[in-house]
């Protein structure tokens, strides 16, 4: 597509592809495990309202953000499915909670106390149980005692009790394994106890693909949702459609004599005449200033190198062996041109990072323009 109106950097996010992964999740882990959505960081960068329409028209029965303020928002653009919040609410946001229906993560006495004397109706409520990662939630040995102390609050339903895997993406299963263990421990325990809790869940993208007798009543996937495998280790076991390709335009092509250096910090220096093309993008929308000369982007079908620093806004890339590049043609900095592809997996390695990074880093001020039915939508 040509650029919009305006623009000379921009995302297009490929609806149809997010559907399709979210089918493809719920087909794997079958009819008796729930969805739960991860569209965190505005949907890992591809717009958490889009997402969360086309999620949940695909198999996904229940949304998770990190933030109460990010699930009012969704409440304010329409959104009527049940929201997870998979981080800590502020004695401030209870009334949020309260009044936008959102579902809290508990794991404090006191928010839990606030939060049912606030409440005129029950409140779904999950409980986090730190299973080995040694972030938010309780140690597995207090799980019970604070499972007793919620249940007779009159205002709270303990809707779901989780846990969340910290090395699942990786090849040595056994770390996955002990957590796995924790909190199947955790689970016996409340059924023991007379507690029969209706939504466990653990299994983030790489327990999704590592570990299906995790999958348990729900499974929170997050980077399959737009596409990406978790990791090298962790590839998934059916098709995936990358949700997001990024596009900017050639704005200027000259040709720079040898001996020229290049961008701040003067850190390539031509040794030959070299045609290049100025590129308006940079480490102020989200492109990490790690690629400068490492990276590369698609002109006409072709690897453009980036030459010298990149900077705020835009970097410089070498067209020499690339004929007639002209300004306003269209440059492909993650997606596919032609026969040739740059994946978000290869920019981070330029960027030493992981594709989950790539994406979340891009800026707001990137426009989202987005594809459904073949159609653009904007």
């Amino acid at each position: 597509m040509t650029a919009p109106d305006g623009v000379v950097t921009w995302a297009e996010i490929d609806l149809d592809a997010i559907a399709a992964n979210t089918r493809a999740i719920k087909a794997f882990v079958g009819d008796h495990t729930q969805i739960i959505a991860s569209i965190k960081a505005n949907a890992y960068g591809h717009n958490e309202v889009q997402v969360a329409h086309t999620v949940l028209q695909s198999g996904a029965t229940m949304l998770a953000v990190h933030r109460t303020i990010d699930g009012v928002r969704l409440r304010k653009a329409g959104i009527t499915a049940p929201i997870l919040i998979l981080g800590y609410t502020s004695r401030s946001g209870i009334p949020l909670l309260v009044n936008y229906h959102l579902t809290p993560a508990v794991i404090d006495r006191d928010i839990a106390v606030r939060l049912s004397e606030q409440a005129t109706t029950p409140i779904p409520i999950h409980i986090k149980v730190d299973s080995g990662m040694s972030r938010f939630g309780l140690f597995p040995e207090e799980v019970l005692d604070f499972v007793k102390f919620v249940s007779k609050l009159p205002h709270l339903k303990i809707e779901g009790v989780f846990s969340h895997f910290a090395t699942s993406d990786e090849a040595n299963r056994q770390p996955m394994l002990d957590q796995w263990h924790t909190f199947q421990g955790v689970l016996q325990t409340l059924e023991e106890a007379g507690f029969q809790i209706p939504m466990r869940h653990i299994c983030n993208s790489g327990g999704v693909i590592s570990l299906p007798e995790a999958h348990l009543d729900a499974v929170r996937p997050g980077i399959l949702i737009y596409g990406l495998n978790p990791s090298a280790e962790c590839i998934a076991p059916f098709p995936l459609r990358p949700g997001l390709t990024l596009k900017s335009l050639v704005v200027r092509v000259r040709t720079l004599p040898a001996g020229s250096a290049i961008g701040y910090g003067r850190t390539y220096t031509t040794q030959e005449p070299m045609v290049a093309a100025l590129v308006p993008i940079g480490y102020g929308d989200g492109y990490h200033r790690l690629i400068s000369n490492r990276g590369a982007v698609l002109i006409h079908g072709q690897r453009a190198p980036v030459r010298g620093r990149v900077s705020m806004d835009q970097i410089v890339v070498d067209v020499s062996h690339i004929p007639d590049v002209q300004v306003e043609d269209e440059v492909v900095v993650i997606g596919e041109q032609g026969s040739e592809k740059i994946t978000a997996e290869e920019v981070a390695q330029w960027a030493e990072t992981i594709n989950y990074e790539v994406l979340t880093a891009l800026h707001p001020q990137v426009v989202r323009v987005y594809k459904r039915n073949g159609e653009i939508i904007r």
